[in-house]
């Protein structure tokens, strides 16, 4: 899948269209595998492409291997690369660890969002999220935002990017050709 992001990417370096940012989903073993670190790298010698993909890692699996996480998030964001923390707040731990990993976005797990706007803990647990999250310089994204009503109590509460089916489903890479945007 990193292949044919790249490959698509490179398409519109060559036909002179913007760029859009690609976000792809590693599992745990990847951050451990020193081969497939290798691979990535090649893969982002260009630094056209490496500022076009955000590569999204769970909470469990950062946990799990944390040097290995962290060493492995640094050397891709050497070339551009950015990196989403996936299901964010589903773990006890979330906010201890926070602060030593090199991320660009906060990705606020989808059980959270969809109760926001009915469950007022729910509510209070993405407003500190958000605010977290601003004061160390991190984006964040809202998982499963699946209506108007939850998109206007997220925009409020502060969260910068929204994902899910009120949104837009999820479509093949192919369709994007063309229809590339800038981030």
């Amino acid at each position: 899948m990193v292949e044919q992001a790249v490959a698509l990417l490179q398409q519109c370096v060559a036909g002179g269209q913007p760029l859009p940012l690609l976000a792809l989903n590693l599992s745990g073993n990847s951050l451990c595998d020193r081969s497939f670190l290798d691979v990535l790298l090649a893969l982002v010698e260009d630094p056209r492409i490496g500022g076009h993909l955000c590569f999204e890692v769970t909470e469990a699996a950062v946990v799990t291997n944390m040097s290995q996480a962290v060493y492995f998030i640094q050397e891709l964001r050497k070339r551009g690369c950015r990196f989403a923390l996936d299901d964010f707040g589903s773990g006890l731990s979330s906010f201890h660890y926070l602060k030593t990993l090199p991320l660009d976005f906060l990705k606020i797990d989808g059980l959270l969002v969809g109760n926001a706007t009915m469950d007022p803990v729910d509510r209070s647990m993405v407003e500190a999220i958000t605010k977290v999250a601003a004061a160390l310089g991190i984006a964040t994204i809202a998982e499963r935002v699946e209506s108007a009503a939850a998109l206007e109590r997220l925009t409020g509460l502060g969260v910068d990017f929204a994902q899910g089916y009120h949104l837009a489903r999820p479509e093949p890479l192919a369709n994007l050709q063309g229809t590339a945007a800038a981030p």
